[in-house]
């Protein structure tokens, strides 16, 4: 089992930067990458960014590229999420995910194996 808690989440600003954290704990031995999700209210949850754990190769959405940057420190088996030049859209629940298996897609939410409880992002305009 993996536990995953994500802080960080707050009111802002549009224009303004955050960043995200997601503290991952038990079998992370076994961690194949750790992405980043997102709801707004009435939406289906999307696909934001993704990390393959060993390689630290990373892969966003277009909504987000240019914008948000996905990170790990592979020692306190954290997951980060800086996001800048936030909009109004990136409203919604932020939700972290950790993946065990490989060959499953890391943007859809079925190639996640562990989710965290999710953090809270509102921005205002």
């Amino acid at each position: 089992q993996v536990q995953l808690v994500e802080s960080g989440g707050k009111l802002v600003q549009a224009g303004d930067s955050l960043r995200l954290s997601c503290a991952a704990s038990g079998r992370t031995f076994s961690t194949y990458a750790m992405g980043w999700f997102r709801q707004a209210p009435g939406k289906d949850r999307e696909f934001v960014a993704v990390i393959w754990w060993r390689t630290a190769n990373t892969y966003y959405a277009e909504a987000v590229k240019g914008r948000f940057t996905i990170s790990r420190d592979y020692a306190k088996n954290t997951v980060y999420l800086q996001m800048n030049s936030l909009k109004p859209e990136d409203t919604a629940d932020y939700y972290c995910a950790s993946a065990v298996r490989s060959g499953i897609g890391v943007t859809t939410r079925d190639g996640y194996d562990y989710w965290g409880q999710g953090t809270q992002v509102t921005v205002s305009s």
